[in-house]
């Protein structure tokens, strides 16, 4: 007797040193179903009942060869989920011109990428750890997004509901995944949702970049995608250029997705530790109700038959 579809979350993290799969795994879980309950809070106690359904890539060993101690965070998301929702200090931070200079530093950078080396740390940081993914060397990305489709592969072919969330440079990482297993794997299934957070995708320096970058049509793009919803919180720089539905618009036309939708506009990361306020950290982005919201629904509509419905 067959299997019935399942729904599953797999969650791909951005760049930098992670802590060991399953303490980090713990902490996403934690702050996911924190934004669902602020969300909708009606769906918490199936969804809880379901944690061995949500699923970590961790690829970032593989590239660091380092992990990051858990206990560094512990007590910043700690404070992130018994404070609920952004204070007037937070707002001022993010929308501030601090914020807004780095925003204008980082279009410069994209645009013209020759002049990184004159640019603050954390910029040419990012630049140097991207650079690094695309240039692929000792097959470093190759690595990498195997880690992913390992994951995938098996739920593609079973037809299980995915949630696929990449958060960062994850998002560019899921993106080559994608494209690789329908244009060059031909693996059968689609993600049901694919859930972007704080994604550099449409910065000009990625776009060129990504896998499918140098094809033209539907072969420019992923074709295993149905919906694909992009989450950008304010003062977040990393998410340079947000509107994805007008800069993936192909992807619709060609009847590749769909939806794309954007919620890029009064979403607030208020995530804080002892650097002071991070709008970029996976954590803050996943206690936001707007992004419980989007998993909210989607766990109403993908959760086991007779469930939400």
């Amino acid at each position: 007797m067959s299997r019935a579809p399942e729904a599953h979350i797999v969650f791909v993290p951005g760049k930098n040193p992670k802590p060991p799969p399953e303490a980090h795994r713990r902490a996403l879980w934690r702050t996911l179903v924190e934004g669902v309950r602020r969300a909708e809070p009606d769906v918490v106690p199936t969804l809880q009942g379901a944690h061995e359904r949500f699923h970590l890539a961790a690829w970032n060993y593989l590239f660091y060869r380092r992990f990051k101690d858990i206990n560094r965070d512990l007590p910043w998301i700690d404070a992130l989920i018994h404070q609920h929702g952004p204070t007037p200090l937070d707002i001022r931070e993010a929308r501030s011109l601090a914020y807004r200079l780095a925003w204008l530093l980082f279009q410069i950078a994209d645009h013209l990428p020759f002049l990184i080396p004159l640019m603050p740390a954390h910029i040419r940081s990012m630049a140097r750890e991207t650079r690094r993914y695309f240039v692929n060397q000792y097959d470093i990305a190759c690595e990498v997004r195997e880690v992913l489709k390992v994951q995938l592969r098996p739920h593609l072919a079973r037809g299980d509901r995915i949630l696929l969330i990449g958060h960062s440079l994850g998002s560019v990482i899921a993106w080559d995944s994608l494209w690789e297993l329908s244009h060059e794997e031909h693996h059968p299934g689609r993600i049901d949702t694919f859930l972007t957070l704080g994604s550099p995708l449409g910065m000009r320096y990625v776009r060129r970049r990504l896998r499918g970058a140098d094809r033209q049509g539907a072969e420019r793009y992923p074709a295993n995608l149905r919906r694909w919803v992009n989450v950008a919180a304010e003062g977040d720089v990393v998410a340079l250029v947000r509107c994805f539905a007008r800069d993936f618009a192909e992807m619709r036309e060609l009847g590749l997705v769909e939806s794309i939708e954007d919620h890029c506009r009064g979403i607030y990361n208020h995530f804080r530790n002892e650097a002071g306020l991070n709008v970029h950290r996976s954590y803050g982005y996943l206690v936001n109700p707007a992004v419980g919201k989007v998993i909210a629904d989607w766990w109403e509509h993908a959760g086991m038959p007779g469930e939400h419905r």
